[in-house]
């Protein structure tokens, strides 16, 4: 199967289709959005940095796909963040976005998913920064940022990527992947070993982060499985290992509607098998913190969040 691979045929990232241009001044009419709840998450972010604790947001894919990068990055120059998690393909359209400047990829038709990840600046950057990284003893996320710090004219578009601004702000971006799961899998280059090896790092500089959550935040933007494990194991870690996990605020940011979030709900019940209502909302929140559930679309969440915390001010652990 490994001669297989070798024979792949790879396209070009740069002529690859895109819907949108990153809009870095776009705001929108729903800063009000939320309601009180809201309100009081946006107090417990503000609590935590003032106190010098973690705020950790983990993104699904979708949100870097659609090109919400300015406003994380914002939430990250002003302070509010201090570690970004993603899955692997998150990390993918970060750095496609550093490569071509455009995100919100046009999904390929009419050829039989022959071209299904086989792009080749992309898969080629990731691949050959992890290499290089996982011999020097860095993690996955980390290995992207300084792969492309040192390559500024292969990554013209790179200030606008989340994973670099994170490595230029000195806080973690870790990637959490799934083997088989992502585009760059499929890659002649790919080297599980140096993946795996990679985001395995990662994940225990997650842990690290969330071990030191006590009086945190732990936002959860649209990942319905890996977000809501890889945080829930990590707490699970922090506590076995005799850290205080206790009085800690989560939230979860999707388009599901959960209605009375904090109803109990049984085997027989869909709501049951949603994991970040249990792994996010509830369950690590149970030893007395306090756990949110949010209803809307990402491109009128995050900017929300960023204009609620800009109205809070606070010193923001500075």
């Amino acid at each position: 199967m490994g001669e297989l691979f070798e024979r792949i045929s790879l396209y070009s990232t740069i002529d690859r289709s895109h819907l949108t241009e990153l809009k870095e001044s776009r705001e929108f009419v729903h800063q009000k959005w939320g309601g009180m709840s809201f309100s009081q998450l946006l107090r417990h972010v503000v609590a935590a940095r003032n106190c010098g604790a973690p705020v950790i947001a983990f993104l699904g894919s979708q949100v870097l796909q659609l090109g919400l990068q300015p406003y994380l990055i914002s939430l990250i120059q002003d302070g509010w963040l201090t570690h970004i998690a993603v899955t692997g393909a998150g990390s993918e359209y970060d750095v496609e976005l550093a490569i071509v400047g455009q995100a919100a990829v046009v999904e390929e038709r009419g050829d039989n998913l022959s071209r299904c990840g086989m792009w080749r600046e992309t898969g080629n950057a990731i691949h050959r920064a992890i290499a290089r990284g996982w011999h020097q003893g860095l993690g996955y996320g980390e290995s992207l940022g300084r792969y492309v710090e040192e390559r500024p004219d292969d990554f013209p578009f790179r200030e606008k990527s989340l994973f670099f601004q994170a490595y230029v702000y000195d806080i973690p971006y870790t990637c959490h992947i799934s083997i088989g799961l992502d585009e760059v899998h499929a890659h002649p280059q790919v080297d599980f070993g140096a993946l795996g090896g990679s985001s395995g790092r990662d994940f225990r500089v997650f842990c690290a982060s969330v071990a030191s959550m006590e009086n945190g935040v732990f936002l959860n933007f649209g990942s319905s499985v890996t977000g809501v494990e890889v945080f829930l194991k990590a707490v699970s870690i922090a506590r076995n290992l005799g850290y205080t996990v206790q009085k800690i605020t989560t939230a979860n940011f999707d388009v599901v509607c959960l209605g009375d979030y904090h109803r109990t709900v049984g085997y027989d019940d869909w709501d049951y098998y949603y994991r970040p209502r249990k792994n996010v909302v509830h369950r690590p929140t149970s030893l007395g913190g306090r756990g949110f559930h949010f209803e809307g679309d990402h491109w009128v969440t995050i900017p929300a969040l960023r204009a609620g915390l800009r109205n809070q001010g606070g010193n923001r652990g500075e």
